[in-house]
């Protein structure tokens, strides 16, 4: 059953930071939406390691051969496993014109439940992945965490040839980024950690212009919650679960201007 493949245009959501791996160098997380408007989770995928013809973005359609089930043991219902040598880029980014009217057409439309609803469902079926839209967004706080990969990834990085196909080193994040945030069934607030590539790649930048760590996350803190998270923003979490345990996490960020109601011309784009 696993051996089955089916062709499936994608359109991707989500990419997470790298990490190492022993098998591909290093691999992403990467998630999105079919046609049909369900989630798949495609993994593995050495993103860096791909050509550049199949390095897609996010709010890109690709089509790729996907395994009818994940890979191994993963067992969760929107998993596959991807053909690596058959993704094919299909058409630009879809753009934030308008308000990202045409991105809102897609990800409005689709389910949004709250992380206690997800985690009764991943209960009931594994779904492990899915939109939330909190009611209220606290904050986002960093704490320092461990420098070093595991033991078993360094030995990997360390195994890469010094010839051939090569990127820049990959760099392990001393901080961890969470949100903090409470959902319409909340009881107490929930503290999630987020890991949108967009926020790993943001702080090596941030170092490089600011010359120190503590600045540099402190600046993504301000980008991903006081601007991305500010009253005129319509903010949903792309979230999902860590395998192989039913630990929800913060996998990206969609965050559209809000709509004001009462302008007609910003509600004909809908």
């Amino acid at each position: 059953m696993s051996d089955v493949k089916q062709k499936t245009d994608v359109l991707i959501t989500v990419m997470t930071y790298p990490h190492p791996s022993k098998g591909y160098k290093e691999l992403i997380c990467t998630a999105g939406i079919t046609r049909n408007g369900d989630w798949v989770r495609l993994y593995p995928i050495d993103y860096r390691y791909r050509p550049k013809k199949q390095q897609f973005r996010k709010y890109q359609w690709i089509s790729v051969d996907l395994s009818v089930r994940g890979k191994g043991n993963d067992k969760r219902k929107e998993s596959r496993e991807p053909v690596l040598d058959t993704i094919e880029v299909l058409e630009p980014p879809i753009s934030t014109d308008n308000s990202w009217a045409e991105r809102r057409k897609l990800i409005d439309t689709l389910p949004h439940h709250s992380v206690k609803e997800y985690k009764d469902q991943y209960d009931k079926d594994e779904t492990s992945l899915g939109i939330v839209r909190p009611s209220r967004i606290i904050d986002m706080v960093f704490e320092e965490t461990d420098r070093h990969w595991k033991p078993e990834w360094e030995a990997s990085l360390a195994q890469i040839p010094l010839f051939g196909e090569q990127q820049k080193p990959l760099k392990k994040l001393p901080y961890k980024f969470s949100y903090i945030f409470e959902c319409h069934d909340s009881t107490t607030p929930h503290k999630t950690m987020c890991e949108d590539w967009e926020l790993g790649v943001l702080f090596f930048k941030e170092v490089d212009r600011l010359g120190s760590e503590e600045k540099a996350a402190e600046s993504v803190r301000n980008k991903f919650f006081n601007e991305i998270c500010s009253a005129q923003k319509d903010t949903s979490f792309f979230m999902g679960t860590i395998f192989p345990y039913n630990t929800w996490v913060v996998l990206g960020v969609f965050y559209p201007p809000k709509i004001d109601p009462l302008d007609p011309v910003q509600l004909s784009l809908f």
